[in-house]
């Protein structure tokens, strides 16, 4: 009598155990999609949902409750799995929302800047090889007529020592900040772009990109800043400075007064670096969020 029962119900368990295992693949192809999304830069983390092992059934012992116990579990699992899909796919939307913005941004504040300046007018930088001196301390002379550089401001400019260590891409980035430094904001605009233009693939583009973007604002260019500061965490999300770059584009939205979307990137911020963010970045966060009144 046993041994029939037995035979009948052998083949019911293990068209179960197929049928788990069909789903528990799935479920490790979709959350190897979705880290994908979610990692799209970096190596994704280990599935945590292994095929489990083949209980081995005693005759004489029930099958079904295993079996029962295992199915509610991968139903669960899948449930989980379906929310964090759908939450993927929501800040998907709200990055594609903002990347759209500031392409708006970007070709108003390109349309604004080519229509303010005059043609002939170009920052002045000095060619390699100017006489070497220090960082000047007092103010930067101001442009001549026409925003034309004055021969006092070029005189200054020409006195800012140019780096020679030997690593090109970083003597041209510490040349922008000196030029930052001393308030020769067009000059050092006009040096970092050059450098992120030219060494766009090194370690050094993050720091130059953001220091432009930081230029543009102590300049009174708010838009042009929050091009240079997105740009940087777009395509160097894992440069230095791309949480600063989140940090001061929140700043310089505020400036352009989008509270709306500071508050956006301010989330952005938080939700990428937050575990990572140092004390000085985490107050101007902070700071900005209470600024924009973010919910």
């Amino acid at each position: 009598m046993g041994g029939p029962a037995l035979v009948a119900l052998a083949p019911s368990a293990a068209a179960q155990r197929v049928a788990i295992d069909v789903r528990v693949d799935r479920l490790e192809k979709e959350m190897k999609a979705v880290q994908r999304k979610v990692f799209p830069a970096g190596t994704p983390l280990e599935a945590e949902i292994t095929r489990p092992a083949t209980p081995v059934i005693s005759p004489g012992s029930p099958s079904s409750s295993p079996i029962t116990d295992l199915t509610a579990r991968v139903s669960a699992l899948e449930s989980q799995l379906a929310s964090m899909t759908g939450q993927v796919e929501e800040n998907s939307f709200k990055l594609r929302q903002l990347e759209e913005a500031f392409n708006k941004f970007k070709a108003e504040a390109q349309s604004r800047a080519d229509a303010a300046a005059p043609p002939s007018v170009k920052p002045t930088v000095p060619p390699i090889g100017a006489t070497a001196g220090t960082a000047a301390t007092s103010p930067a002379p101001k442009p001549g007529a026409n925003g034309g550089a004055s021969e006092a401001r070029k005189l200054a400019v020409a006195a800012i020592e140019r780096p020679s260590t030997g690593d090109a891409a970083d003597d041209a980035y510490t040349y922008g900040f000196r030029l930052w430094d001393a308030k020769f904001y067009p000059e050092a605009q006009a040096q970092l772009k050059a450098t992120v233009e030219k060494y766009g693939s090194s370690s050094v583009a993050s720091r130059a990109s953001n220091l432009l973007g930081r230029a543009y604002l102590d300049d009174a260019k708010p838009a042009l800043a929050s091009v240079a500061f997105y740009e940087n965490y777009q395509k160097r999300p894992r440069g230095d400075r791309a949480p600063d770059s989140l940090a001061w584009l929140g700043e310089a939205l505020m400036q352009l007064k989008k509270p709306a979307d500071a508050c956006k990137v301010y989330g952005e911020l938080d939700q990428v670096y937050g575990a990572n963010l140092s004390a000085s970045l985490r107050g101007m966060m902070d700071k900005g969020r209470a600024k924009a009144k973010c919910s």
